[in-house]
């Protein structure tokens, strides 16, 4: 058995059982593990980032603001799935109350949509800075990044509150037990009895949106970008460049493609594409990007680099000092 019986009442369950990854019931221990692992990196990395930025007030440009505020929306991605994940797979599956399961899909939606918002920002702050440097802290202004901040959030925020309420409001008389190893709309939403196509539909509809203009953006400010760069004289600024840029999309693609196929796939291929396979895209797109973009973005930017090293050197010597 992977959980409680099936409620069969008509009214709604007062909690969902979350299964995990169904048909890979096997390898939830090694997933646990591996999700451990890469939740202390990107918790630990996030956190390093933000407190650097924080304290430094030599890292005061806009690209290191965003880069802490990516950081603190990554956290905030990170905890709401992860630990309840690994719980899940340590233990074989477990239950979330209605109200902290609708919760959870609230936060994941609205993280997810600002990180990809923060992508867009961040490209646009390399095509300034690469494309436009003499007008750089001109055209990004303390007020121009925080107008920036607030319209990515609203625009999540609009996004998921109709969303949020469509899916709580629908009616859950039948399974409460999620195939899936968090909160995933889609899933949840196939537990109803009345119709989820509507809430389906916005989530398709909203997410092709959301995403299909900030890449297309992204991939204009990249396009810019690599024509400024291969315009250098110096073949040394122009690797040192490409391989920026590369590392820069690697993590877009491993943040993008697992997400929109997870999608996709569930409107699509859901009776070719293994429903673990499903459920994995949607686990790793939250997890492996903020756990890799304190590594890309953070430790490859040597200011950053500079500035946590000396803040552990000073935090490992007064340590000392004060033990001895």
């Amino acid at each position: 058995m992977l959980g409680p019986p099936y409620n069969h009442t008509v009214e709604t369950p007062a909690t969902f059982f979350l299964v995990g990854i169904p048909g890979l019931q096997s390898s939830h221990l090694w997933l646990a593990i591996s999700l451990s692992a890469m939740y202390i990196i990107a918790l630990l990395g996030n956190t390093l980032i933000v407190t650097t930025i924080r304290m430094d007030s030599t890292l005061q440009e806009p690209m290191f603001y965003f880069l802490c505020v990516l950081a603190a929306v990554d956290i905030v991605m990170v905890s709401s799935v992860v630990p309840e994940m690994v719980n899940i797979f340590s233990s074989g599956g477990g239950s979330i109350s209605f109200n902290a399961c609708f919760t959870q899909m609230y936060f994941i939606h609205v993280a997810t949509a600002m990180e990809s918002g923060l992508l867009l920002v961040m490209a646009f702050d390399r095509y300034v800075a690469i494309c436009k440097p003499l007008h750089y802290k001109s055209i990004l202004t303390p007020q121009v990044m925080l107008g920036m901040n607030v319209a990515i959030t609203i625009r999540a925020v609009i996004f998921m509150t109709p969303l949020s309420w469509m899916v709580s409001h629908l009616l859950f008389c039948g399974s409460h037990m999620v195939l899936h190893s968090y909160c995933e709309h889609i899933a949840v939403a196939k537990l109803a009895c009345t119709d989820p196509m509507p809430s389906s539909l916005y989530s398709l509809i909203g997410s092709s949106i959301i995403v299909g203009s900030d890449v297309v953006f992204i991939a204009a400010s990249y396009n810019l970008i690599l024509r400024a760069v291969f315009s250098l004289s110096s073949k040394n600024a122009q690797l040192k460049a490409l391989s920026t840029c590369g590392s820069h999309v690697v993590v877009m693609a491993l943040y993008y493609l697992p997400g929109m196929a997870s999608i996709y796939v569930a409107w699509l291929g859901q009776d070719t594409v293994p429903l673990h396979t499903q459920v994995l895209l949607a686990d790793l797109y939250l997890v492996i990007p903020p756990a890799l973009n304190p590594i890309i973005y953070g430790l490859r930017t040597k200011q950053i680099r500079e500035r946590m090293w000396s803040l552990l050197m000073h935090c490992l010597f007064d340590h000392s000092r004060l033990a001895s």
